[in-house]
């Protein structure tokens, strides 16, 4: 079995995934001989990040786009994301002294995360299920973006700027967590006509007041057909 080059770099980007996890995993803030920690991820996530980019223009550039791409590409992608705020809001990266996180990620910003991509994926899933197209527009495009680089900034500051770029982490935080809450709006509002619809709701709609009752046409003979007995189901004359 042969694989294409641009889900080759899917894959390289899954194990620069693990790579990531396990460096953080074994990061902590009590221990500056592990401060190198900080500056590795960030190197690895950058590199996972451009890659993303790359392996998408691949497989439009060379018409490589495929099922595997189309459904791996996302799932690292957030795995990458989601998985690097969960480690940012853990106890890893609690200063000793203040008992506060370093990195300025509260559990609630990442409950804000995760939401935000189950419920598009939900969303996506029904959408598609009932015809129609649910693909990912400019601002889960901005989502990422920013969050991506949020984590690069978090790494960087805390590695190499730790007091003099406080600022701009925190400010990197805070875009993320408004952005991904625009984008929430943005795919309900997107989907609302569906998802709002009586048939995803479980109900039909109520005929008008005055309405009359639908005609039912004679059989031959003039006779009006009997209709089959309560609680059948029958589908061609076949009961279901």
């Amino acid at each position: 079995m042969r694989i294409n080059v641009p889900n080759q770099i899917t894959l390289a980007r899954l194990l620069l995934a693990i790579v990531f996890f396990v460096l953080l995993s074994f990061y902590s803030t009590t221990d500056s001989a592990r401060h190198w920690i900080l500056s590795a991820s960030f190197w690895v996530f950058l590199v996972a990040a451009l890659t993303d980019i790359v392996d998408g223009w691949l497989a439009r550039t060379w018409k490589q786009v495929t099922a595997f791409g189309r459904i791996c590409d996302p799932v690292v992608d957030k795995v990458m994301v989601c998985g690097a705020f969960a480690f940012f809001a853990s106890d890893l990266f609690q200063d000793p002294h203040t008992t506060t996180n370093v990195t300025g990620v509260r559990p609630w910003m990442v409950v804000v995360i995760l939401l935000r991509e189950l419920l598009v994926s939900a969303l996506r899933s029904f959408s598609e299920a009932h015809g129609t197209d649910f693909a990912a527009n400019w601002v889960g495009k901005l989502k990422m973006f920013i969050q991506s680089a949020t984590v690069c900034v978090v790494l960087g500051v805390l590695a190499w700027f730790p007091s003099r770029l406080a600022g701009l982490k925190t400010a990197a935080v805070w875009a993320t967590v408004l952005v991904t809450g625009l984008s929430i709006l943005a795919y309900l509002h997107r989907a609302r006509a569906l998802v709002l619809s009586a048939a995803a709701l479980g109900s039909m709609p109520a005929p008008a007041a005055g309405s009359a009752a639908p005609r039912v046409p004679a059989a031959a003979g003039g006779q009006t057909p009997s209709a089959p007995a309560t609680g059948s189901r029958t589908t061609g004359g076949i009961s279901a």
